[in-house]
Order: structure tokens, then C-alpha cells, then sequence
């Protein structure tokens, strides 16, 4: 009896585990498509054939081209660890200087490994209502974690003339995906040294 118990748990587990690369491979082959052929030019079934799956299965995985969107926006957040972002953090709570840099990393590591997909969303969102959605709500969840970090600061910290709005629109503008690009791809800027100069120019911007 106990050994058919653990052989129906460990089914049970490599079924789970094979419905969670079904679920990455069809995400790893939208984000080729979308990237390489446009959100408009491809269709469920072309992520289907990609994947090595069938169409019901892309449906029932993700529900429809929309949901792939979604998926990949959120594949991009987690890309960019982050639980790592939050544990850093936590554990500088007294130090604003140091939440900047973790806020930055976060962001460096995000557009590092996902800038693709939220250029793919933002341009296609221009005349994709439901892409302009996902985009939205991405910027919505930065804006959220920046100003609530920003809110536990005590007074005197933000640099005079600031308040958390403001410190908010700056921050998104020095640590966009247009500024991290140009000075990658235009300036030959490794991301190392992008991360480093946000980190410097956050403090002076910000802090007083």
C-alpha cells in the first residue's frame, strides 16, 4: 500500500512538472515569435507549431493569444528575481541609498533579460487595446513598488523641493528601458555600468 502511494505522488509530481515545461516552452516560443515576426503577424497556432504542441493545448494552457501576452509580461517580472529585489530591500530598510541600487539592479537585470518583451508590448499596445492593458499594469506594479519605498523613508530624506511623486517621475525617467537601451545598444555600454551609473546618479537626483 505504501509503495503505491508513493508511486501515485511521484506520478502525480512528474506530471506536474511536465505541465510546467509544457507551459515555459509555449511562453519561450511566443516570446520568439512575437520578437521576431510582431504581435499581429502571429497567430496561436503558429506558437503552437513552435512549441511542439497542439492548438487545444496552447487554449487550455493560456486561453487565448492575450493570455500569452500575459504570461510572457509576467515571465518578464520574474525574470528579474523579484524576491531578490524585495530581500534587499528588507535588509537595507535603514539605508535609502542602498534600496535605490536594489531598485536599480532590479530594473537593470529586467531589462537585461526582458527588454524585448516590454518593447514588443508597449509598441504592439499602440493599437492593441488589451497589450496596452498588460503594459499599463506593469508600470502601474513599478510606480507601486518605488513610491511605497520611498513613502517609508523619514522626512528629510528625499532632497529638498521632492515629494514621493516626484521622486517617483524621476526615477522612471533615469531607469527606462529607453535609456538602458540607448546606451547599450548605441553607446556600448556594458549593463554593469548602467546599473552603476543609475546607482550614482538616483542618490544625487533623489537624496538630499
Amino acid at each position: 500500500m505504501d509503495a503505491e502511494v508513493g508511486r501515485r505522488r511521484y506520478d502525480s509530481l512528474r506530471r506536474t512538472a511536465q505541465a510546467l515545461e509544457t507551459r515555459a516552452e509555449i511562453a519561450r516560443a511566443a516570446r520568439r515569435l512575437f520578437v521576431d515576426c510582431g504581435w499581429a503577424a502571429t497567430t496561436v497556432r503558429d506558437v503552437a507549431r513552435e512549441a511542439g504542441v497542439s492548438v487545444p493545448t496552447v487554449y487550455s494552457v493560456y486561453g487565448n493569444k492575450a493570455g500569452l501576452t500575459r504570461a510572457l509580461a509576467d515571465a518578464a517580472d520574474l525574470s528579474a528575481d523579484p524576491s531578490q529585489q524585495l530581500a534587499e530591500l528588507e535588509a537595507a530598510a535603514q539605508d535609502p541609498a542602498r534600496q535605490l541600487a536594489a531598485m536599480a539592479g532590479f530594473d537593470r537585470r529586467l531589462y537585461e533579460r526582458a527588454g524585448d518583451v516590454i518593447t514588443l508590448l508597449r509598441e504592439a499596445g499602440r493599437s492593441e487595446p488589451e497589450l496596452a492593458a498588460v503594459y499599463r499594469d506593469g508600470r502601474r506594479r513599478a510606480d507601486e513598488t518605488r513610491m511605497a519605498v520611498f513613502s517609508s523613508w523619514p522626512a528629510g530624506v528625499l532632497r529638498e523641493g521632492l515629494d514621493v511623486a516626484a521622486a517617483a517621475d524621476i526615477y522612471a525617467g533615469l531607469c527606462s528601458i529607453d535609456v538602458y537601451a540607448t546606451l547599450t545598444a548605441e553607446r556600448g555600454w556594458p549593463p554593469d555600468r548602467v546599473e552603476r551609473w543609475w546607482r550614482e546618479a538616483l542618490v544625487r537626483e533623489l537624496l538630499s
